[in-house]
């Protein structure tokens, strides 16, 4: 399965570079959960620190912007449809793995505030996102709002999400906050996806001319996150572009290249990487930090990150092979539609 409600067992549609992408989106997310959690548990930084701060100017708005680049090919569906593929798709993964996430920790919750507050604390998981998966929360409201604003000029629609994230806004509530900072994104990748795709290809016709221009961002981006800068009005939405762009050209070059494959499988499995990374990257680095065989925090952070991708894998071969498909496949009683024939993957030119 993959973050966009698709099927990777039948690969007819699939495009390469967009995986090549999702599976660098993915890989730093995990990135930034595992030297962040290892940093604050040990109290010290490592050398992945600095991966992790270049990253965050476009680590999200990349994973957004990719999101949103095929809707254009579904928004037309009937409303049944719709809201099947968009919203329950992912109202059932996150209401699982939200209680599977919530099993492991609520020991500890009850152990400081008592089981009733842990009670509470699950229902309040369904208006405040828990943990890591406010990502598959935030999308289908992004859908919805989507389809629903078709009738409104695009023009109105980006400059007003444009300015959402520039004010900044910050209340306290995940689901406004995160919209505000992330809609452009996703907008953006639904209303520029021609764009998007232009891009990829003159990527691959001049490579030369890609490499430059994805050295040049380098340079830039990470002077302005150096310079603290990158947090900055207009300035963090000029690298959340600038950022998801060059994720696109390095996906269309690797897909050109056919290297690090493992970074397309990541992509084609974004959302079995995405559910299940928290238990092997907890557990990790517990046992790392507890029995202190490695004491350099940026080798274990490093250790982490790989354990959570590779450990997530190995949890969705485990279910297949125990046929708890459920956890990571939705079962035909929670569609409301159809099923649709599953992409697959069309080889580089």
């Amino acid at each position: 399965m993959t973050l966009n409600g698709t099927s990777a067992t039948d690969r007819s549609t699939r495009i390469d570079w967009v995986d090549y992408a999702k599976g660098i989106c993915i890989v730093m997310v995990v990135m930034m959960h595992s030297v962040l959690g290892v940093e604050k548990a040990a109290g010290d930084t490592g050398f992945m620190h600095a991966f992790v701060m270049f990253a965050q100017p476009f680590r999200m708005p990349d994973f957004f912007l990719i999101s949103g680049l095929f809707l254009a090919v579904v928004i037309d569906r009937d409303w049944r449809t719709y809201l099947d593929r968009k919203v329950l798709h992912f109202a059932y993964f996150y209401v699982l793995w939200m209680t599977i996430q919530f099993g492991f920790k609520a020991p500890g919750f009850a152990a400081e505030q008592g089981w009733r507050h842990v009670g509470l604390l699950y229902l309040e998981s369904f208006v405040e996102p828990f943990g890591t998966l406010w990502f598959i929360y935030l999308l289908p409201v992004f859908f919805v709002v989507t389809k629903l604003s078709r009738g409104i000029p695009a023009i109105a629609i980006w400059l007003v999400a444009a300015a959402l994230e520039t004010a900044h806004v910050v209340t306290g509530w995940t689901v406004i906050d995160e919209f505000c900072g992330r809609f452009v994104y996703f907008y953006s990748g639904y209303l520029f996806a021609s764009f998007v795709f232009a891009l990829a290809d003159r990527s691959r016709e001049k490579p030369a001319l890609a490499l430059a221009g994805l050295v040049l961002w380098t340079l830039v981006n990470s002077g302005l996150v150096i310079a603290d800068f990158s947090h900055w009005p207009l300035i963090s939405l000029a690298l959340g572009f600038a950022g998801a762009g060059a994720i696109i050209v390095m996906g269309a070059l690797l897909a050109r290249m056919q290297w690090l494959n493992f970074l397309r499988y990541c992509g084609e499995h974004s959302i079995v990487i995405y559910l299940a990374f928290f238990l092997p990257m907890a557990v990790t680095r517990t046992l790392l930090l507890k029995t202190g065989l490695i004491a350099d925090i940026g080798v274990i952070s490093l250790i982490v990150t790989v354990a959570g991708v590779a450990g997530a894998v190995v949890i969705w071969r485990l279910a297949l092979a125990l046929r708890a498909d459920f956890l990571f496949e939705r079962p035909e009683a929670f569609w409301i539609a159809p099923k649709k024939a599953a992409p697959a993957l069309q080889p580089a030119e």
